[in-house]
């Protein structure tokens, strides 16, 4: 006994569409439970910029453009904006570090002791040339 049912082109879409609504409902699944995983990978204040700038401003696009301005120095720089500002503070305070030590090198006594014995002796060269 053959079936008619089951052979028509409209049953095969209808077992496509089920089939695939099904694949799509377990990729759907497994993401979320793959992701529930990876969640403490993740920043937990990756939003907190973007929360601010809406709450402040009340404009959802505003805050797109915060949070995907921040991805994009993310990824250009490999880190975050707070990062990348934690290290340029960070060269100005070696800077003046390094300039603190130049200027403690140049008032110091060795240094002036130097410097006169330098003089003195460049004096004796001219004199002697001079003679």
């Amino acid at each position: 006994m053959k079936n008619k049912h089951f052979s028509t082109t409209l049953s095969c879409i209808q077992k496509c569409i089920r089939f695939s609504t099904i694949v799509i409902n377990k990729k759907i699944i497994f993401g979320l439970f793959i992701l529930s995983f990876l969640n403490a990978c993740a920043t937990p204040t990756a939003l907190l910029g973007p929360t601010f700038t809406f709450t402040s401003t009340g404009s959802a696009l505003q805050t797109g453009f915060s949070y995907g301005s921040g991805k994009i120095v993310e990824k250009h720089t490999g880190k975050t904006p707070i990062e990348n500002l934690q290290e340029f503070a960070s060269k100005n305070d070696k800077k003046k570090e390094k300039e603190n030590i130049q200027q403690q090198t140049l008032e110091s006594e060795e240094f002036q002791l130097l410097v006169k014995k330098k003089i003195q002796k460049t004096k004796e060269i001219i004199e002697l040339s001079n003679q």
